[in-house]
This record gives structure tokens, sequence and C-alpha cells, in this order.
């Protein structure tokens, strides 16, 4: 074995120290994950001490530390003078000519007589530590070839440790700059110039969501994603799903990827960038076969190292080979825990001036500063909103001074992605045009607290901030659950304190995912020709079965909410639109007759059997029993609404398990809302085909007190605490208990009103379902009622309303404990 190269095969992570995070990162996944078929590029590490010899025949330790010892380490006035001296310092050592043989003989085998490029990297032994790391800290270059490139790049590498941001990062963690020293990593290029790369979190890296793995690909060499340049495709992974013949690709989406970066054939600049084709364009840069071996690489590399990873993947175009080509641990959320929940809410919410992806979940204000490049960093201020094209590992200093970025290119996976996150700010990546819509000294507000995209609004704009700590939530008797309609938000919402969802509206995913009219697709032949068909063809324009569209969309939609709250239960609504909401689909008004009273008419249950609509319902049924059964999702449930009668449900059920889905196999769980009277005079007869209730209290209102809660007319009548409304309610929970089947409620008023709230805890409901800006509230008004029924039953003569116990200690989940008998 040489003294100064080592190949991968020859080290592990214990090697840290000799040849940094990174190599050492890639031996130990050669050593233990080549039986697991994972391929992972050959290589050698050119090691820490080789650098430290470099430094000592070149007498340069004593120059680097007089010079860093000038640097003004309070302003950083002096930061950029500074590190360029100490990279000319190093620019003008010479290779001792043993290292320099060591590293020429470790090359020729390495290449074994083949004409193959290679990447060559740094390796820090301060850096890709799971406490520290930092985006393109020391740099790397790629499609080296020869003897003479080799020894340049190593060089470059060496005074990359010099870089401006490289030694802020090191007085930011208290490295002293002396004692880090850098290895040199040398490694077959993996052809994706003629393929596609990318970066895959094993955790959302927005939520920190641990049920799912994160995906991005694009054409060309990976770089392109790193640096922000190119919109990627998006993919999202059930790990739970990984591995046991289950579908594991819950969510996808299809990324511009403008550009890619390819080889040049010139040795100057070895590799630059083209734009993609249309075809590229508007294909994703990876088979499901590949995204579905990545999910499972990436999932064992997260088992090796116990810890949330960052990882790079390669795709040889040549050979269609698979490569992974770094791994670090995830430093984001890996490191902490959410003991908070920081919520914020905009008081008004003009057209914005441009929007992108979404990155973090905050709101910010603040004057513009416009960069192009690394000489605009004089003029960024304490408190600017950096607005850019794309941003550059060499901007980090002055990415400090920001409170959010916003840049025309990139994903969740860019740099500028990856700096806000570490930077605890948020940001707006791929808005396209942000840098020729806003201006120079612009007071603009930027808002990330959306469906997952980010706007950017003209001016100052007020907004409210609200901040619970979990140790303040209580653990409660009564389950609170969450009421959802947008699929997006499931990974940020999943980690607020409820026990699962009480309610998923699939009615709106149809509407802002879908968009077609269900019946349109499973009658596209038939449809008429014009506009909607036209329209309705470009967005299917993949899918030979239309109907495959459908539920392609249904399922993912579906699927992220149930994989982002799993294990906890997923109640998911079957379709409720009236027939005036669904003429509004596309294709529609084909499909729907006009009713005098929509909100009486054919809506609900009465849809599912229906010649009109039946063959619909069986699309919905089968989004269902794929998120179910092909991805392994038992934790979801299934709920019908407005079934008038017992009869009804019993059409509703049987046509249900004529297309896949029938009640306790493997372990289905069918639920009715209980929102007309009907429901309540026959309660017991419906828990005898149904599961349990869940009341939807603002038809049942309406309907008890003949109100038609969209007049505004008779609204002030519209009331949930009046005596008949209550009435219905605690006599459906009483008949629910009787029947031994659960109940919950779904709607505003125990947030709005917490007498509400009291009079459902005491009739014991078992869950009471809360839109996410009301949880919180929620809980509060529960606890309140349960700690006085507490207090009751256990005190004689009850003189205090103090707390009988105390709120549960770093858990972000209420325990649900058993009711007193």
């Amino acid at each position: 074995m040489n003294n100064h190269c080592i190949s991968f095969d020859n080290l592990s992570h214990a090697d840290l120290s000799l040849v940094g995070g990174k190599n050492a990162s890639l031996a130990e996944m050669v050593k233990k994950l080549s039986n697991r078929q994972i391929r992972i590029p050959k290589g050698f590490a050119l090691t820490a001490d080789a650098y430290k010899v470099f430094l000592e025949e070149n007498g340069l330790t004593v120059k680097l530390k007089a010079e860093l010892d000038k640097l003004d380490k309070e302003r950083l006035s002096n930061l950029d003078s500074v590190g360029k001296t100490c990279r000319n310092l190093i620019k003008s050592g010479i290779f001792p000519e043993t290292i320099k043989k060591e590293v020429l003989l470790a090359y020729k085998d390495l290449l074994d007589g083949k004409s193959i490029s290679v990447a060559v990297r740094s390796s820090a032994t301060a850096e890709d530590l799971p406490s520290a790391s930092f985006a393109g800290q020391h740099d790397s270059f790629l499609n080296i070839s020869g003897e003479e490139k080799l020894l340049e790049a190593i060089h470059k590498c060496y005074s990359s440790l010099f870089n401006d941001r490289a030694i802020k990062y090191r007085l930011d963690n208290q490295f002293d700059h002396l004692q880090v020293y850098l290895s040199v990593g040398v490694q077959l290029m993996i052809r994706s110039d003629k393929g596609s790369a990318g970066v895959a979190f094993t955790i959302d890296p927005e939520s920190g969501n641990t049920n799912v793995i994160y995906l991005t690909s694009s054409w060309g060499l990976g770089e392109h994603i790193v640096q922000g340049a190119v919109t990627p495709d998006e993919f999202y992974l059930f790990k739970s799903a990984l591995g046991k013949n289950k579908k594991s690709i819950i969510h996808r989406r299809l990324g511009e990827k403008e550009s890619k970066m390819i080889y040049s054939g010139q040795d100057k600049n070895p590799i630059y960038a083209v734009e993609t084709s249309s075809s590229e364009r508007l294909s994703f840069s990876l088979t499901d076969q590949d995204v579905v071996t990545l999910g499972i690489w990436c999932n064992a590399i997260e088992q090796l190292y116990t810890m949330p990873m960052d990882i790079e993947w390669a795709k040889d175009g040549i050979s269609g080979e698979l490569y992974i080509v770094q791994a670090r641990p995830e430093t984001v959320h890996g490191q902490k825990k959410q003991v908070s929940i920081k919520e914020y809410s905009l008081k008004s919410a003009p057209l914005p001036l441009c929007k992108g992806i979404a990155v973090g979940h905050s709101i910010a204000s603040g004057r513009v500063c416009i960069v192009h490049s690394i000489a605009d960093a004089g003029k960024v201020r304490t408190g600017d909103i950096i607005v850019a094209d794309i941003t550059n590992p060499d901007w980090n200093a002055m990415l400090h001074k920001a409170v959010c970025i916003v840049t025309n290119k990139g994903g969740r996976t860019s740099h500028a992605s990856i700096i806000a996150r570490e930077l605890g700010i948020h940001a707006v990546v791929g808005t396209t045009d942000a840098t020729q819509k806003l201006h120079e000294g612009q007071q603009i507000t930027v808002s990330c607290i959306g469906d997952g995209e980010g706007y950017v609004f003209d001016g100052k704009i007020d907004w409210e901030e609200k901040e619970t700590i979990y140790q303040d939530i209580p653990g409660t008797l009564t389950s609170p659950m969450l009421i959802l309609a947008d699929p997006s938000k499931a990974l940020h919402l999943a980690s607020y304190p409820s026990m699962g969802v009480g309610l998923l509206r699939m009615e709106f995913i149809i509407s802002n995912t879908i968009r077609i009219h269900p019946m349109a697709l499973a009658k596209y032949s038939e449809l008429p020709e014009g506009t909607d068909k036209n329209t309705i063809r470009d967005l299917t324009h993949s899918y030979i079965d239309k109907s495959r569209y459908f539920v392609d969309r249904l399922s993912e939609s579906l699927a992220l909410v149930a994989a982002a709250f799993y294990p906890r239960e997923v109640i998911i609504r079957m379709s409720d639109f009236k027939s005036n909401e669904y003429s509004q689909l596309i294709g529609g008004k084909v499909f729907e007759q006009p009713e005098e009273n929509p909100m009486l008419g054919f809506r609900g249950a009465s849809r599912y059997y229906h010649a009109r609509y039946r063959e619909a319902f069986g699309l919905e049924c089968e989004a269902i029993r794929v998120v179910r059964d092909d991805m392994g999702m038992d934790n979801v449930k299934v709920m019908i609404p407005f079934c008038r009668t017992v009869d009804e449900g019993i059409k509703v059920l049987e046509t249900m398990r004529h297309f896949g889905l029938e009640r306790n196999k493997n372990r289905l769980q069918i639920y009715v809302m209980a929102e007309i009277p009907g429901n309540v005079i026959q309660a017991k007869e419906f828990a005898e085909i149904f599961d349990g209730f869940s009341i939807g209290s603002n038809d049942l209102t309406q309907l008890t007190l003949g109100i038609d809660r969209d007049s505004s007319m008779v609204s002030d009548l519209f009331d949930e605490n009046n005596e008949s409304v209550k009435w219905m309610i605690g006599n459906l929970i009483s008949s629910a208990k009787k029947a031994g089947v659960k109940v919950g409620l779904c709607g505003q008023a125990p947030s709005d009103y917490p007498e509400f709230a009291r009079f459902l805890v005491e009739q014991e409901i078992d869950s009471i379902s809360f839109t996410p800006d009301a949880l919180l509230k929620g809980i509060e008004n529960i606890s309140l009622v349960e700690k006085r029924m507490e207090l009751l039953l256990n005190t004689p003569n009850p003189v205090s309303e103090k707390p009988l116990s105390q709120p549960i200690k770093n858990n972000p989940y209420p325990i649900h404990k058993k009711r007193r008998k």
C-alpha cells in the first residue's frame, strides 16, 4: 500500500482524520454496502498527511498563519484580501516528488489501461460531519484526463481550503484554520453527461418528515442541480414500501430541466452547459425502476449511518447503470427535534409579482439586492432579500446577511435551498423571472406559508406570527385530528401534535390537481371535439388510457398525505362535489345536469352507484385501493358523505366491493358522515353496516334548522350551539357508543366556541378534527374541559381549577389515555 494514496477499498469511516469526511464516507459504503449491489465508482484518496507534507516542504504553515492572523474576525472587512493571499501561497507551492509519484502510480492502477476521465473532489477533515456540513465549501473538478491535469486539479483542491467561504465556515464553527487538513478523492467519472444525475435526501428536506425519501433528477452532470441552474424532476418515495413488493413512488413532479452540463472535449473547460431538447424537458429523467432502486439504496445508506443522509447519485448514459457518488449527513433536521410550531398568516394577499418553489415556512420583508456575482458583495446589507439568477458557494459570506433568497432557477436541492435551510431563512427558487420582475432597492414581502409555492409581493405587507412550544401542549383523552384539503402541506402538518387526519377532502384534490371531470376521462372517446377535449388531450398526453391519469394523480396525492402521517390514521372522504361544482371541471358540462338546489340534490352517496357517475366512482375506489394495497398504507380509512338512507349505504358498500374496496378486507374501515337528521334517527342501523361516524356539523346544522348556510339573508340564524343541533349530536354520539363504533366531529365550532368543545368532550366523543390554524386552540379547549371533568371526578368539593397533570415534556404528540370508566 502506498503511504499517501489509499484505495477506497482499504479505508473506512474510522479513517476520517486521515482522508476527510467525503472520502471516509465513500470508503465506508464501499466496504459495507458492496454486498448489497450498491454501485460506488472506484477511486483512491490522497491523504491529509500528503497535504501536511506539501505545506512543510514548501514552508507554507508559518506564512499562512501570519496572513490569517491579520483577519478582521468581527467584521470580515479584509476577508477577500486575506483569502486571496492564502490561495496564492498555496498556488506557489510545488508538489513533493515522492507524493507526485504515488499519485500517478495510483492513477495508473485506477485506470487499468482504460481511457476514462476522473472526478477530483476535495475532502476536508472538518466537513461532512453530522454536526457540521456546508454546501459547496471546497472545490471539486469533473472530467479530468491526463496526469498533468490531475495534478493541477489536486493543487486547486488544496487552494480551495482557503476560499473565502471556507475561511468563514471555520470561523463560524470554531475550527482552527491550520488544524483542518485536506484530503483529495480521485474517482472514476460516471458518464451522466449522457444520462442523468441528482440528489436525494432520506428525509423530506423541508419538513424533516422521516417517512419519505426525497429525490431530484435532471439530465447531464449533477452539478447543475447542486448549483440550482435547473428545476429538476422531483420524486417522493414511501420508505415502508421499499423492498416489499409495494409501489413506493408516492408523488412526482416534472421539472423544466432547462439545460444540462456535459463533457466539452476540451482541456481548458472540460464541462459546459447546453440547452435541453423539448423532448427531454417533457419527459422524466429517470425511469420508475431507477427511482425505486435509488430509494432502496438511500434507505440502506441511512440504515448504515443511523442518521438522515444527503446523497448524490449519477446514472451512466452509456451502460445504463446507477451509482452513488457522495453521501453526507443531513445536518438541518438530523441534529434537532422540532420543539415548537410557528404559525404565520398574512393580513392581506395582493397578486404576487412572481412565484416559485417554497423553501422553508416563513415570511420576511426587506430591500431587494440583485446579485450577479461575488463582485456585488459590497452592496449587500444586513436584512436584504438577495435576488439572483442562481446562487454560488462563493457567496456564502454575503448570504449570511440576507433574511431571504429569491432565485430564477433551481429546485429544493439547489445551493440556494440548502444554504437557506442551514442559515435558518426561507427562499423562493425557480421563479424564472425574479431578476426581471424585481428592481434594486425595491421593498418586497416574501411568503413561503402556502401550498408548497413561495410568493413575492410588492411592498411591506403586515403579517401575524404565533409560536407554540410543544412542552406547553397537553395530552388529551379526546383525539385531536386535522382537516386537510391540500396534500402539498401534509409533510409539514404531520409535525403538528395531532393524532392523524380526521377529514381529507378528496374533491379539492380533483379540482386543484386533476382539474378534469372523471367521467370525461372514463368516456374520453365519446367527448365532442372542442376546447375541453383539446385541453384534456394536452394534460394527459402521455396516457393512452385517460382513466389512468385520474387514478395516478389522485392516488399519488392521497399517498403523500397517508405517508406523511403514517402510521397515524388518515380518513379520506370520497368526493362530495355538488353538480354545479362538478360542471366547472374540464369536460364537466357534458356529464352534469342543472339542478334547482344542488346542495340537496345529486351529491355524495347517491352519485356513487348511479349510472351517471358509477364509473367515475370506480376510479376513486381504484385510487384508494392503490394507496392501501399497492403502496401498503393501511392507515387509510374511507368515509362516505351525504348517505341519506341505510339502503343507500348498502348500495354504496356493494359498489365499493365491486371496485375492489371491501369492508374489513386488509383491515379497511369505512365510516359514514353523520350530517343528515336521518343518520341520527337511524344511527343504530347505520352502525351495523359502517365502522364509525364523523359528524359533519355544517350540513347537520343547516338541515336540522332548515337554513341554507350559503344564504347571507339567514346566516345569523346558523348556530351549531342551538339546542336542537346539540340534541342531534348528543344522540348520535350516544348511539355510536352503544353500538361500539368510533365517532368524531369535523368542524370549526369546537375551536371557535369553548362551550361547544366542552359539550363534545362531556359526551365522550372519540375525536375532534380541526383545520390546521385552529388545532392548537382546539387542543387547549379540549384540555380545559377534560381537566374540569377530572377535577369533578376526583375532588368531592373542588375549590380550584388548578391543572391536575403536567403537560407532556419533549413529546410532539399527545398521549391518548384511556377514559375513566
